[in-house]
């Protein structure tokens, strides 16, 4: 017996009779396995919540969703942030589009040790990648950590007898840059800047000397945007960042708040920001 394929139809590239292009459809909230390169230690497997998404011109009916999961596998061995114009264009190329998005966010782990025994332990940090390419090819990419820190009350040290309340705070970084940024040096920057910095495992004297620590360097939400701003401004690789600090305050039942956006070089559309 002889079996005969019978095409099936393609509704996708069946023709639209609206006329109304459509500027993003795709995919999003894939859970997919990635491996991301790091700064000196080789590279780390983590799980990324994708979202991928094509131009649609009005001719067309529909876009066609497998093949943003196809493009994916292809490239998904070792996926390098800091390039990923290759799996941009490849989108664009295999679903006919004008533009293609794509957006990662993803758990990001450090071995950090404590500052006194030096025990080891590991943190995790929300890391966030949006990238796009345009009609003339264009690539924009912008990236984003959530780094935690602890902040000291500058006014409840200065009106207390002893002590000063304390908060832990979760400051967002993003930025746009010229050249490639490791994901751990933006880190460190923020880490750096706070009242003291966090840790997954603190022994005695580790936690004698983080309390002082941050006795010593009372900030307010006001004093982590500034702090970190005047260092992304000398930084000449940006040219584009926001940061956010938002305090989870122990004695109020609100948290406190700060952001601070520029455009270094006031050529970042509007559309593209996070």
């Amino acid at each position: 017996m002889i079996e005969t394929t019978v095409p099936l139809p393609d509704m996708q590239n069946s023709a639209d009779p609206r006329g109304i292009d459509i500027t993003k459809v795709g995919i999003r909230r894939l859970k997919y396995p990635v491996v991301l390169g790091m700064r000196g230690n080789g590279p780390q497997h983590t799980i990324a919540t994708v979202a991928m998404y094509v131009s649609l011109d009005r001719s067309f009916k529909g876009t066609h969703m497998s093949r943003f999961v196809e493009v994916l596998n292809e490239h998904r061995r070792e996926l390098d942030i800091h390039d990923i114009g290759t799996l941009l264009r490849h989108m664009k190329q295999r679903l006919e589009a004008q533009s293609a998005y794509l957006e990662l966010e993803f758990p990001y782990f450090l071995e950090k040790r404590a500052p006194v025994t030096g025990q080891p332990g590991m943190l995790h940090y929300d890391c966030r990648v949006k990238a796009e390419v345009d009609l003339d090819d264009r690539i924009r990419i912008c990236y984003a950590v959530t780094v935690p820190v602890t902040t000291l009350c500058p006014c409840s040290k200065k009106i207390s007898a002893y002590g000063a309340h304390n908060q832990r705070s979760f400051v967002t970084l993003n930025w746009q840059c010229t050249e490639s940024i490791w994901l751990e040096e933006m880190i460190e920057l923020v880490e750096s800047l706070g009242s003291a910095q966090i840790y997954s495992v603190l022994k005695r004297p580790d936690e004698k000397y983080v309390t002082e620590y941050a006795y010593d360097h009372p900030k307010f939400v006001e004093d982590m945007v500034r702090d970190i701003t005047a260092a992304v401004r000398a930084d000449d690789r940006i040219t584009w960042f926001r940061v956010e600090s938002e305090n989870e305050e122990s004695i109020h039942t609100h948290n406190a708040y700060a952001l601070i956006e520029e455009d270094k070089l006031a050529g970042c559309p509007a559309a593209f920001l996070p």
